[in-house]
């Protein structure tokens, strides 16, 4: 069977149709027939070769988020059936083949089964932006009822994700936003904070009373980390990011005897090890999804497979929702 993938060949490169013939899987794949892979900011990082972390040397096939149909399962697989409608974040790094294809093979341990409510559009803009929030709230701050979370620039593609899921657990959550895109946060239930009015200090003593947030998840990186350490609830108080790079200071956070930890959601796709966890990690999403406490904000704007170039340059241009290229029909 063949595959028709998009390649890019250098930094910046153009994209690039070919035909491959198909692989045999190996004994833990299941072959994907894509319907809808989402786009992400990293993705076109990659692509301009700005992403040395994501370790996927070019010429390659981009694209880490992906929604489709099982056509075909390795003799070992039990979990699905041929016919069954799956989502994950299965390439795109680490030198494996990324979503901007007709077919993929993965790994089936990255999959699970799509949310019944949600349409292979909806699904395909999820992986990556839930994972990371998941890994982050969950795993790493073990979020929870009666807490005061905070999440940094709450209408981007894992901040609006990070909202649902703070507030799934139960907690009251807070999120820095622009003005113009307060609506968008008080829409997915957060408490939006000017980050251009107040300072963190203002904002700690208005919604904490001084005491400061439970949680913080920081998305944004450089000074916004800074100041999260300075807003994060003493001894019990945790900061977690996905942009910890950088030089910081850490006395801030010692000095509230508070915690912090980083998460890198590429992890597994890069070392092989936990790719079951990302699985898992959707699975639950997909309950979320399916009692209605998570919905992801899409790009308005459809692209098929002949509109790649467009996608990437709106992913580009900072454009609020998650961005989506169609390569098949919508099956709701």
């Amino acid at each position: 069977m063949a595959n028709v993938v998009w390649i890019v060949d250098e930094p910046g490169g153009d994209f690039r149709k070919e035909e491959r013939a198909a692989s045999p899987l190996e004994a833990s794949q299941v072959l994907v027939k894509i319907h809808a892979s989402g786009i992400n900011p990293l993705d076109t990082k990659i692509r301009k070769g700005e992403a040395a972390h994501a370790q996927q040397p070019l010429p390659a096939v981009l694209g880490l988020d992906m929604a489709g149909i099982v056509e075909e399962l390795a003799s070992g697989v039990t979990s699905f059936e041929i016919g069954d409608e799956v989502y994950g974040m299965v390439g795109g790094v680490g030198g494996h083949q990324g979503t901007l294809a007709e077919r993929i093979a993965v790994d089936a341990d990255l999959l699970a089964h799509k949310p019944k409510n949600l349409s292979m559009r909806q699904a395909a803009a999820l992986p990556l932006s839930v994972i990371t929030a998941w890994e982050g709230l969950v795993d790493r701050a073990n979020v929870r009822e009666g807490q005061k979370v905070l999440i940094h620039a709450g209408a981007g593609g894992v901040g609006h994700i990070a909202i649902q899921v703070a507030r799934a657990f139960g907690a009251e959550v807070f999120s820095t936003v622009s003005p113009q895109k307060s609506e968008i946060v008080q829409k997915f239930g957060a408490t939006p904070i000017d980050y251009n009015s107040l300072t963190v200090e203002d904002y700690v003593a208005k919604f904490t009373q001084g005491a400061g947030f439970d949680i913080i998840y920081d998305t944004v990186g450089g000074a916004t980390l800074d100041g999260s350490f300075r807003a994060v609830k003493r001894y019990t108080g945790h900061v977690t990011s996905i942009l910890g790079w950088g030089t910081h200071s850490l006395a801030p956070l010692s000095f509230r005897a508070a915690t912090y930890s980083g998460v890198f959601t590429l992890l597994p796709l890069l070392s092989g090890q936990g790719l079951g966890h990302h699985g898992e990690i959707l699975r639950h999403a997909a309950a979320l999804a399916d009692m209605g406490k998570l919905t992801p904000l899409l790009n308005q704007q459809r692209f098929s497979s002949a509109d790649i170039e467009a996608a990437f340059e709106t992913v580009t241009s900072g454009s609020v929702g998650k961005t989506v290229i169609d390569f098949g029909p919508e099956i709701e």
